[in-house]
């Protein structure tokens, strides 16, 4: 019997417009069976072909979403200077019957709204409910994704801007405001994109050796922040004032612990599945500092990467190739 598997290419993933509301609900979801205990999920292994680049292997396997597969996903933060994008990878997808390759995809599109997604999933129970003003720190594929995304859950009204490229600050407020309709202003230094928000993202490169900006007191009172760039940011007496420190995952942060990073980090209180289910407290008081210093895991993909197949499936998109 001839076997056969849906290939989907970027523009074919991005046809099939799963809205960030969903891509919410299905992390929340995956979240939520990863807090019970019911998920799979090993410590992504990598290489590291160039200084600061990395290519990494995320299994998982969800059996309440009958999601099971791999994400094989590449970072190099040399690329912007040869126009081709930072992130970049493919999606394999396996039946969980049989174990054969069902489905093949890019991986861009999911990689960048799912991290927004994480993002606002963690903020939904450490950020303030109403916090309205937003400071982004990199204003590229993650400074959309993450606006995006808070959006869904957060009267986001005003957001101040920055990025180490003026221009791009620029471009990005011209962009977001014409899109979401808010007022987005561009600033000229880290601080200025910190100190009056309610919801923080930092979203440049990751760095094994970062020479971080964000200090002490920046972070007011009451503040949420997500670093998508692990702690190349954050200074460690600001990392030291979080009053909740929580992360995605405490055996994949103890794993880069391991190898070198988050060496001034403090230890996380909680993963997000455990806020998830309850076996953890979120937010309790207002005041307090809070932080999802989230790491980016395959539970993430194989909770959104399974429903893209199915409706691309229903949508006659895509190309059939034989295996």
């Amino acid at each position: 019997m001839s076997q056969e598997l849906l290939y989907l290419s970027r523009s074919d993933v991005e046809a099939v417009a799963l809205s960030m509301g969903r891509v919410i609900e299905l992390l929340e979801k995956a979240f939520f069976e990863k807090g019970m205990g019911r998920v799979e999920m090993p410590p992504k292994p990598g290489v590291h072909p160039r200084p600061d680049a990395f290519i990494h292997a995320m299994p998982a396997y969800i059996p309440a979403m009958e999601a099971v597969g791999i994400k094989w996903v590449s970072g190099y933060p040399e690329n912007s200077k040869r126009g081709l994008p930072y992130i970049s990878g493919l999606l394999v997808l396996n039946d969980p019957e049989t174990g054969l390759p069902t489905c093949v995809m890019d991986a861009t599109w999911v990689t960048a709204k799912r991290t927004g997604a994480a993002s606002a999933l963690a903020a939904k129970y450490l950020a303030r409910k109403d916090s309205e003003v937003m400071g982004v720190l990199g204003c590229g594929v993650q400074g959309r994704s993450h606006l995006e995304a808070m959006r869904e859950l957060f009267p986001i009204r005003k957001v101040y801007a920055y990025d180490i490229d003026p221009k791009a600050s620029e471009r990005y407020a011209s962009e977001m405001e014409g899109r979401f309709g808010l007022e987005v202003v561009p600033v000229g230094s880290p601080r200025e994109a910190v100190a009056d928000a309610d919801i923080v993202v930092t979203a440049g490169p990751i760095l094994k050796d970062p020479k971080p900006t964000i200090g002490k007191d920046w972070l007011k009172p009451g503040g949420f922040a997500c670093p998508v760039d692990f702690d190349s940011y954050w200074k460690p007496e600001a990392l030291a004032q979080i009053d909740k420190y929580a992360t995605d995952d405490i055996p994949q942060y103890r794993y880069y612990r391991s190898v070198g990073y988050f060496k001034n980090a403090p230890e996380p209180y909680a993963d997000l599945g455990e806020i998830v289910t309850g076996k953890k407290p979120g937010r309790e008081h207002d005041d307090e500092r809070t932080m999802a210093m989230n790491l980016g895991l395959a539970l993430d993909d194989m909770a959104v990467a399974p429903e893209i197949y199915r409706r691309a499936k229903e949508m006659g998109i895509g190309t059939y190739l034989p295996l």
